[in-house]
């Protein structure tokens, strides 16, 4: 199972995007051999170039795009590492989402996919990434 960050579905809902081919290709890749997973915070990320729940859910289909809930465990985890984030010096302005998305994978033993790592690599280290 693969879990798709929110930047590379809305790459792929912006064909003028610089990362719409790597993202794009990295999804129909992964999709080939493995189930795509999103949960309700990478929804709520990637929906806001959408009218409508029915137009995102026709660009992303479910029998591609598996909806799963976020495990409660994995919001403790996402808070924990936040607040180590915090303590560490990171800024306000950095919401909870990559820490829940981060946390979701880790304690689901997903891989993701996305192009921004840095974030994952640090506080999630036991998660498998696939990126740029």
């Amino acid at each position: 199972m693969i879990m798709i960050d929110s930047n590379v579905l809305l790459d792929i809902a912006s064909v003028n995007s610089k990362w719409y081919s790597w993202s794009s290709e990295a999804v129909e890749t992964a999709g080939n051999s493995n189930v795509l997973v999103i949960n309700p915070i990478i929804y709520a990320e990637a929906s806001v170039r959408y009218a409508s729940p029915d137009a995102f859910d026709t660009a992303f289909p479910e029998q591609f795009f598996r909806r799963e809930p976020l495990p409660y465990a994995a919001a403790f985890i996402a808070g924990k590492a936040h607040v180590s984030y915090r303590n560490k010096g990171g800024s306000r302005i950095t919401p909870l989402p990559d820490f829940f998305i981060g946390a979701h994978a880790a304690v689901s033993g997903y891989r993701i996919i996305t192009r921004d790592p840095r974030r994952f690599r640090r506080y999630f280290p036991s998660v498998k990434l696939i990126a740029p």
